[in-house]
């Protein structure tokens, strides 16, 4: 991952234990204590940049928009990586599935999308919504439909993060049928002091206090 262009450290003795991070235009603003080493100062600053990066990913997520943003991305996509030809009627966000993160529906071209993605990375949705709109194009999960899906550049890094995902929660989110209407073809895809909206921050100790 790209760092960013300017990383400015700020310390402050009156701050005894937060450290938090900001953008501001093009620089990255860190905020850390007074008493933090040189070597805790460079952890942290390296800690706090990748998180604020993780942070502003999510918030460009399409989950964090409704519907019509949800096709509008599926028209880009299938543009993209499967030379427009999947064309889907419907793509919408629904409860949570008991064991899917999605579903299709080729004989009505529709996709549902489980909501437990809208925090998702974007990249990570995008490869949702690609393995979704494959189905349209081939049903089941043959080698022909795997040659579109990885055409997707993170497929694989993105079946891991759901994988990841999945164990983490203890969701068991897998490839079976569960909860899916008969036709339609579903996933479980197995194969990131005041805090100001935007900012992140986490409050190390001190050595001293942590033995």
């Amino acid at each position: 991952m790209a760092q960013p262009a300017v990383v400015e450290v700020r310390r402050s003795d009156r701050r005894r234990r937060m450290v938090s991070a900001r953008r501001e235009g093009d620089t990255v603003i860190v905020f850390i204590p007074g008493w933090m080493s040189d070597a805790e100062e460079r952890r942290w600053v390296d800690e706090m940049v990748r998180r604020l990066e993780r942070s502003e990913a999510r918030r460009r997520s399409p989950g964090r928009k409704g519907d019509e943003a949800l096709r509008l991305r599926c028209v880009e996509l299938s543009r993209r990586f499967l030379e427009g030809r999947a064309r889907p009627t419907s793509v919408r966000w629904v409860p949570p599935m008991r064991t899917r993160w999605a579903s299709c529906t080729p004989a009505d071209g529709t996709i549902r999308i489980s909501e437990r993605l809208r925090d998702a990375p974007g990249w990570v949705v995008d490869y949702v919504l690609v393995h979704e709109l494959t189905h349209l194009l081939e049903p089941g999960h043959d080698a022909r439909f795997w040659a579109w899906v990885q055409r997707y550049p993170r497929t694989e890094r993105a079946m891991g993060y759901l994988e990841g995902l999945s164990a983490a929660a203890g969701l068991g989110l897998v490839g079976t049928d569960g909860d899916v209407p008969e036709g339609d073809v579903a996933d479980g895809h197995v194969a990131d002091g005041d805090v100001a909206d935007g900012d992140v921050a986490d409050a190390p100790e001190p050595a001293s206090a942590t033995g």
